[in-house]
Formats: C-alpha cells, sequence, structure tokens
C-alpha cells in the first residue's frame, strides 16, 4: 500500500514533463527537427535530463516495476533524439570518405606497419625458398592458383600469360583467382583477429609468400619486371587493401592481448568499430582493384603503362590516408 501511494505521488509530481518530453519526441521523430520552435529545442535537453534524474530516483527506492520500465523506454527515446546522428545519408557517407576512413587508418598506422613488413619479408623469404628448392613452389601456390604458370612452365607459355590477349593467354583465369583469393585472405585476416592476430599474421605470411613463389617461377626466364608491372597496376590497390585488412585484424588482437586497464571484452569492442570502419573501405579498395583487374590489366600491354597506372594509384592512396580529414581534425 505504502509502495503504492509513493509512486502515485512521485508520478503525479513529474508525470506533466514525461508527456511534454513524449510529445516532443513524437514530433521530432515524426517531423523534421526544424519544426520544433526554439522553446522546444531549449526544453528537450531539460526534460531528458529530469527524466533520467526521476528514472535513478525510481531505481533507489524500488518503485513499480512498470514505471521503471516506462521511464527506461522514455529516457532511451529521448537518448537517441538527442545524441543520435540525424545528417542526411549522403551527409553521412560523404563525412566517412573525406575525414573518417582515412583517420580510422592512421589510428591503426603501427598495425599497418607490421603488416606491410610480414607480406614484404614473406614474399622475400617464400622467393629464395623456391629459387634454392622448386619443390617449395607447390607448398606455397596451389595448382588452380598457379593455372600451369609454375617451376616447369616454359617462358613461352609465362610470357604469354602477361601479354597475350585474355581469350589467348587464359590470362583472365588467374586474375579472377588471385582476386578472389586475396578478397577472403582480407576478410579472414580482419575477422580472425580477434584470436590474437595470430591468424591474421599467418594469413599474411601466406599470401606475401604467394608472391615471392610466382616472381621465383618467373625471374628465371627474365620475366620477373614483367610480372612486377602486370601485379602493380592493381595490386598497388589489392595488396594494399590486404594490409589494412590484416592491420584491423592485428589491432583488434592487440586490443584483447594487451587490454590495458579496461576489460578484454570492452578493449575489443572499441578496436573492433575502429575496424568496421577501416573494413568498409577495404571493400570499395577491393572493388576498385576488382576493375583494374578485369580491364585495365587486360587493356594496357606495356609494361611502362602498367607501372604508371600502378604507380598513379598508389600514390593516390598514400595521399589519402596521409592527409585525408586532418583540416577537419584540426
Amino acid at each position: 500500500m505504502t509502495v503504492t501511494f509513493a509512486t502515485h505521488h512521485f508520478r503525479a509530481e513529474r508525470e506533466s514533463d514525461w508527456a511534454r518530453l513524449e510529445a516532443l519526441l513524437d514530433q521530432l521523430e515524426k517531423k523534421s527537427p526544424r519544426r520544433l520552435s526554439d522553446d522546444d529545442l531549449v526544453d528537450l535537453p531539460r526534460l531528458y535530463r529530469a527524466t533520467l534524474s526521476a528514472l535513478s530516483i525510481a531505481r533507489a527506492t524500488s518503485l513499480d516495476a512498470s514505471l521503471v520500465g516506462y521511464l527506461e523506454a522514455l529516457s532511451t527515446r529521448a537518448y537517441f533524439a538527442l545524441y543520435s546522428a540525424r545528417e542526411p545519408w549522403w551527409q553521412q557517407v560523404k563525412t566517412f570518405f573525406a575525414s573518417g576512413w582515412p583517420r580510422a587508418v592512421r589510428a591503426i598506422a603501427p598495425e599497418l606497419l607490421l603488416s606491410t613488413l610480414l607480406l614484404v619479408l614473406s614474399a622475400f623469404a617464400a622467393y629464395h625458398l623456391v629459387r634454392s628448392d622448386p619443390a617449395w613452389f607447390s607448398a606455397m601456390v596451389s595448382p588452380e592458383m598457379a593455372s600451369g604458370r609454375d617451376m616447369n612452365a616454359s617462358a613461352a607459355s609465362l610470357r604469354a600469360s602477361l601479354y597475350s590477349p585474355p581469350d589467348q593467354g587464359g590470362l583472365h583465369v588467374f586474375a579472377t583467382s588471385l582476386f578472389t583469393h586475396n578478397s577472403q585472405v582480407a576478410i579472414m585476416a580482419f575477422a580472425l583477429g580477434f584470436l590474437f592476430g595470430i591468424p591474421t599474421i599467418i594469413l599474411s605470411v601466406q599470401n606475401g609468400a604467394l608472391a615471392g613463389a610466382m616472381f621465383a617461377a618467373f625471374v628465371p626466364h627474365g620475366l620477373g619486371w614483367g610480372l612486377f608491372a602486370w601485379l602493380m597496376i592493381h595490386g598497388t590497390t589489392e595488396i594494399g587493401a590486404i594490409a589494412i585488412a590484416a592491420a584491423a585484424g592485428l589491432h583488434i588482437g592487440r586490443a584483447v592481448a594487451f587490454p590495458g586497464e579496461r576489460t578484454r571484452m570492452a578493449a575489443a569492442a572499441d578496436a573492433g568499430r575502429r575496424g568496421a570502419v577501416v573494413m568498409i573501405g577495404v571493400i570499395l579498395m577491393l572493388l576498385i582493384a576488382g576493375l583494374l583487374e578485369g580491364f585495365a590489366r587486360q587493356l594496357v600491354n606495356d609494361d611502362s603503362a602498367r607501372l604508371a597506372v600502378g604507380g598513379a594509384m598508389l600514390a593516390l592512396w598514400t595521399l589519402y590516408f596521409t592527409f585525408g580529414g586532418r583540416r577537419g581534425a584540426a
């Protein structure tokens, strides 16, 4: 009886504020915020704070559970109305590419340096291993991926794979296989990062070893530079995407392994949100790489032109991630 009376008295003192907040939220959710008057805009945060205070009192004094539930729901609605992004979708997309994505990539710069080093060093190691013992090639490159471009291939067939049109050299088969492989590696490198980054490191090493083994097959025939130009036209985008995705995975792995004063779950959640922003952009990079791989590389057969396209893309990504969003941050 006492609890019921206390609840009734508590509600009677504050119910007008709650009704006013509900009315403002209904108007805000159904119409544009610009339709609210100046007084309404001033009242909204005041009523929100008053509702939070009432919720705190209701919880502390063990008032009616239905009243506590009502106040929780009302407070949640008010929170999202006040603090959620209400920008048009196109403005949010613009903000993402203008500042959100490049800032997120810069935030994982140490991991990006590590993932890049893993790719480069594993490629050099694989190259020398295969050159010293060709049997290593099959351990690093699957038959489907090689598509006949292995240590037993002739110089003529390897050259044809680099410079012949797709309908003659079958280059599109290897190109599609390579793009699919790299996309899977990028996604898995990020997704498995929570396992202390160990699977991410393994995937990075495997991908670097694949490139090094392929060079070991082409270089003895004097085609190393041609292979480099062939890969460069799309590789600066695609391999860059893999390195960034791996860095995002390593970022999560580092947060799980070394959470600091936070719990591992909280550290992983924070790193995961940043990594998710990075991965949205990585998907775009993979799509661009797919277009370069499917069209530009097939139409451009000159090594210098291929290197020019690849170099231009490398310069573009480097400038974008280095300077993108810095003015807004300042």
